[in-house]
């Protein structure tokens, strides 16, 4: 089978059109770079030199593919020698105007078998192809940067583009090494679609002053795996580009939430661009550096001393109640495992000690220090046991009348002074607190499953939390080797309010047949470096847990674009609930 677009033109050789060019000059095609002018081509021909041999220096490639590749690219300004390629890449920068008088002189200059692609990340394929006589025969390629890194590329057609042109571009990315995704016509396609409504929500969450930018930071990248935190990723794709993409974004969808917020464009105004200009939402060493000077270090900020925490009782059975116990023991505090009855609390202990033991067989722990662990827990089966513990953590049912029933019952049972902890992540924490007669000791201690592996611990102060019981907890954490990040007492916490609403808008674009589940997690893995993509991680935290949090975000907050996809509302209903029942977005029975 005849490989297609044997020569390919790239128009701007930025950082993106470069590591464009070398990848498709690497494949073994021809390529014709094409700058602005001669000054701008020697500057560009001299940035793909120094980009390669840096390739040969990390022995990515050898010095003679490095000079095979050069000798097939060549570099020139003026539009003119694009009419000697069979496929055009353009990658000017992102201006509406700009790129369709570039696709206007192309539609003049290239024969009419010429195929036409435009690099944008959020403008309309449609309105640049209006630009033409062909519009059949232009599409988008979006590649993601760095290109030599970075496997994916979506294929975005209009309604117009011919399908043999998309499967042709398609099988191009695949001859690179890269991997496509199909996406239709709309701002941000698939991967910025998602990302950059995520984005927005944190810079408007620190906007509000809810958390500090290193707690958003950390909570994301600790609570869910994710390579950097929002307000950084900011910063390294530049607060202007991001702004950019959210006009673009909201002219389509009229959606609040992709309306920027307003500190992104106030740090546009002030120059603050991110890592470029040396200055966003972070201060950086120099502009172009990735060396930020005022981050905070160190997670304890607790202004007063916290109380004095030796004994500890958790309260449930489940898996998050064990794991718990299991944090603690290992931390070496006294640890009380109070069930509904001894029956469960011992069934819980046994679950910890299978747990202690698989860590000794993979060499994590000695067998003295899973016995020492296990000695410190005691199983008991009523909560009248806790009554003189520092600290009780309730890890129940996540149920409001059930948790406030329970703190009810420890009020009465607890001594003076004791810390009460919710591990809830999603209810009101002062709810749990107004059951009780000492609001003031009750914060939320939210722990992410599975709590022995996963470092982060939201901490949640509501309105009438103590200082000193949120500086305990504080303490605490880090004497357990856990990061806590401080929020307040609203829905979803930070974690939570973040990532539901970026899985919600996963299942609306599914729901509206813009792109296949696959191809939605494909995209979000390869472009943004997530662990899964979002239906992936929906299957696994369950459909029906999902289902709840996106309501309680969205009766909190009452933005419409947080209320639950119908679709995720179908599958509950219908019992699809996930990996738990067998199937949810996927069948998990056939795997």
């Amino acid at each position: 089978m005849e490989r297609p677009f044997p020569t390919v033109a790239v128009v701007g050789l930025g950082t993106m059109g470069a590591g464009v060019a070398v990848a498709v000059a690497k494949s073994g095609r021809r390529v014709i770079g094409i700058e602005a002018n001669e000054d701008s081509a020697a500057r560009a021909l001299a940035r793909i030199e120094e980009a390669t041999a840096h390739a040969v220096a990390r022995e990515r490639i050898t010095a003679e593919e490095r000079a095979g590749l050069l000798a097939r690219i060549s570099v020139g300004h003026g539009l003119a020698a694009a009419a000697e390629a069979d496929l055009v890449i353009e990658e000017v920068p992102e201006q509406l105007e700009l790129k369709r008088e570039v696709f206007a002189e192309l539609d003049r200059i290239c024969p009419e078998s010429t195929v036409l692609a435009t690099g944008t990340t959020a403008l309309s394929v449609t309105r640049i192809a209006a630009a033409t006589a062909r519009p059949e025969r232009v599409l988008g390629l979006h590649f993601f940067n760095p290109v030599h890194t970075m496997k994916l590329v979506e294929v975005v057609r209009t309604v117009l583009t011919a399908p043999q042109v998309a499967e042709d571009a398609a099988a191009f990315a695949r001859d690179l090494g890269k991997e496509p995704v199909a996406a239709g016509d709309r701002a941000g396609f698939v991967v910025n679609g998602l990302l950059f409504a995520y984005l927005n929500q944190a810079a408007a969450m620190y906007e509000s002053r809810y958390a500090t930018r290193e707690d958003i930071d950390a909570a994301m990248r600790l609570g869910c795996g994710l390579p950097m935190g929002p307000l950084a990723l900011l910063d390294l794709i530049g607060v202007d580009t991001a702004r950019t993409v959210l006009e673009a974004m909201y002219e389509q969808s009229r959606d609040r939430l992709h309306a920027p917020a307003p500190i992104l464009g106030q740090l546009v105004s002030a120059g603050l661009l991110g890592r470029k200009s040396g200055r966003g939402f972070y201060t950086y060493e120099a502009p172009g550096s990735s060396r930020a000077v005022d981050a905070a270090t160190g997670p304890a900020r607790a202004k007063v001393p916290g109380r004095e925490v030796r004994s500890v009782g958790v309260c449930g059975s489940g898996t998050m109640a064990t794991g718990i116990v299991e944090v603690f023991a290992k931390a070496g505090y006294r640890v009380l495992l109070a069930a509904r009855s001894l029956e469960k609390a011992e069934n819980a202990k046994a679950q910890l000690a299978r747990s202690l033991e698989r860590s000794v067989t993979k060499g994590r722990m000695t067998a003295e220090q899973r016995d020492a662990a296990l000695g410190l827990v005691t199983p008991v089966g009523q909560y009248a046991e806790l009554a003189e513990v520092d600290l009780v953590v309730e890890a129940v049912a996540e149920n409001l009348e059930v948790k406030r029933e329970l703190f009810a019952t420890l009020d009465k049972i607890v001594k003076p002074g004791a810390v009460l902890a919710t591990t809830t992540s999603s209810l009101p924490v002062i709810s749990c607190a107004s059951a009780t007669s000492r609001p003031q000791d009750v914060i939320g201690m939210h722990f992410f499953n599975p709590a022995p592996a996963m470092k982060l611990v939201e901490v949640v102060s509501t309105v009438l939390t103590a200082p000193d019981v949120t500086a305990t907890v504080l303490e605490l954490c880090a004497k357990v080797r856990k990061h806590p990040v401080e929020c307040g007492d609203r829905a979803g916490f930070i974690v939570n309010a973040l990532l539901f609403p970026y899985l919600n808008d996963a299942v609306r674009m599914l729901q509206e047949h813009y792109a296949t589940v696959d191809d939605i997690d494909t995209a979000m893995k390869l472009g943004c470096g997530y662990p899964m993509g979002p239906f992936e991680l929906l299957d696994v935290v369950g459909l029906d847990v999902s289902l709840t949090i996106e309501k309680v975000l969205h009766q909190e907050f009452r933005e419409p674009g947080l209320a639950a996809a119908p679709l995720l509302e179908h599958l509950v209903a219908a019992g699809c609930l996930g990996r738990k029942t067998g199937r949810g977005f996927r069948d998990h029975a056939r795997r």
